[in-house]
């Protein structure tokens, strides 16, 4: 198989399967890691791919930063399932913490209150979805906002933080890669975040599946903070690592 043929068949099946390893190509082409990297090289260079640790995807694994506005259009329907799944998980006079984000904003529509529930947010955008209830505390964490998440973020809002401790976490991300684990775009908030894992007993992840296989500036955290995960589709890869780690998965269609 000459060279041509082998960037045939590497782009097939990025394209058939979203990623594939290094590995995976060595074997089936049966050439060597330095030839399938070059070529690799060669795809990344000519715009047709994205290398990323140890193999290749078909789009770009590093999460840039966008406007809610822009992202709330995006990936909607996908959201909205999300979004129905995790209100299962708010029950009778419940305290949750609800992160920034548009797929938690899909999640804030979605509640159903029963009894008296205690919201605190830091998106400005949940805080007007819930404010419909007469029975919903909303505890709004200040400081200064984010135009692009309609969301707060700052050393005022962790000392708030300080002073909760909440049953559940529900946190949008911008990136899920298997060896960087959850990420979003921005350093303030992915420190916001941190504190929210820390006064929560149980963390609970909202991300369609165009957030697997990315990466962005500010790491929020390992897998193994992790105890659900909700998605439209998880890769083979990624539910495997997740079922090793204990973490339970919903995928919704």
């Amino acid at each position: 198989m000459n060279n041509v043929e082998r960037h045939q068949h590497i782009i097939k099946e990025v394209n058939l399967k979203g990623h594939v390893s290094v590995v995976e190509l060595c074997e089936t082409l049966g050439v060597s890691s330095v030839t399938i990297r070059k070529d690799l090289q060669f795809l990344e260079d000519s715009g047709l791919v994205y290398r990323t640790h140890g193999g290749v995807t078909k789009q770009n694994p590093y999460q840039t930063d966008r406007s809610v506005i822009e992202k709330e259009k995006i990936h909607e329907d996908e959201k909205r399932i999300i979004a129905k799944a995790a209100a299962n998980f708010v029950t009778t006079n419940d305290s949750i913490i609800i992160g920034s984000g548009t797929t938690t904003q899909f999640f804030a529509r979605e509640i159903l209150p029963q009894g008296h529930l205690t919201v605190v947010t830091s998106a400005l955008n949940v805080t007007l979805e819930l404010l419909k209830y007469i029975n919903v505390e909303v505890i709004q964490l200040g400081g200064p906002v984010r135009h692009t998440s309609s969301s707060v973020t700052g050393q005022y809002a962790i000392h708030i933080l300080n002073q909760f401790f909440c049953s559940k976490l529900f946190l949008g991300v911008d990136g899920i890669d298997l060896d960087y684990g959850i990420s979003t775009t921005s350093a303030q908030e992915a420190l916001l975040n941190q504190k929210m894992i820390d006064v929560a007993h149980e963390v609970i992840i909202l991300a369609d599946s165009s957030k697997f296989g990315r990466k962005s500036f500010g790491k929020i955290a390992d897998f193994s903070n992790i105890d659900v995960i909700i998605s439209d589709d998880i890769p083979p890869a990624f539910q495997e690592l997740f079922d090793s780690l204990g973490i339970k998965t919903i995928v919704c269609k």
